[in-house]
């Protein structure tokens, strides 16, 4: 009788303790912060974009370890054009700022990792997009084409603005590399992430030229590619898959 009384006790403890262990695993926490940077590629109505940079900081919100609601802010540099090469002599370098705001989704939100360590480690595979306001300020902008331009030299002002807000949408692609605390929590992020940012409206490059005279048919767009590092904190949610 004390025997089998035993038996159940210690099985009644073990049983609690994996229960306890398995729910701490799936316990997350519901905000993080980061900071990042990496370099950009214009695309714009000037014929050749060049390389610029952008560093940037977001906060999210995460409704679940997968799913995330946030605030993204960026500071850089989109340049592009060359007043010796470009066919107009044109070029441009863009300080901007922008914020917006985004939503994410993780394929481990919709996948079972659990039965497969390939899908488990690439759990942070995600896409999101969202929308947002950049302001454009040009530090260096031509105008007018040289005196010594090979086609129609002192032609201009070229047409556009030097300070504008246009409507910003950020399309991401990236990944979160997960790496746990001492406590078995998912608590800091290796970020690695590609976005295209598509702007609406002529801000972006400085030049709003007509279209019947210069190629102007698509928005301006510059992709960001960044390496960032990210850190959970706040108060601690449930979750319904092990972590």
């Amino acid at each position: 009788m004390i025997s089998n009384l035993l038996k159940v006790t210690c099985l009644t403890v073990l049983l609690v303790f994996v229960g306890s262990f398995s729910f701490a695993q799936s316990n997350y926490f519901k905000f993080s912060y980061g900071l990042g940077a990496g370099i950009n590629k214009s695309y714009t109505d000037v014929y050749k974009g060049s390389f610029g940079y952008t560093t940037y900081g977001v906060l999210d919100f995460h409704v679940t370890p997968f799913v995330t609601l946030g605030l993204e802010a960026q500071y850089g540099r989109v340049q592009g054009g060359d007043i010796v090469t470009d066919p107009h002599n044109r070029q441009f370098i863009n300080q901007y700022n922008s914020i917006s705001a985004n939503a994410k989704l993780m394929l481990g939100e919709i996948v079972d990792y659990d039965k497969s360590e390939f899908l488990y480690n690439i759990r942070g595979l995600y896409f999101g997009t969202g929308i947002g306001i950049i302001n454009n300020k040009m530090t260096d902008i031509v105008r007018y084409k040289p005196s010594w331009a090979s086609y129609d030299p002192g032609y201009g002002p070229f047409p556009g603005k030097d300070k504008s807000l246009n409507l910003l949408m950020p399309i991401n692609f990236g990944f979160n590399y997960y790496i746990e605390d001492g406590y078995g929590y998912m608590r800091y992020v290796i970020n690695i992430n590609a976005q295209s940012n598509f702007t609406f409206g002529e801000g972006l490059d400085g030049y709003n030229d007509s279209s019947a005279k210069f190629k102007n048919y698509s928005p301006d767009v510059y992709n960001a590619y960044t390496i960032g590092f990210r850190y959970f904190f706040g108060k601690i949610k449930s979750y319904r898959k092990t972590l």
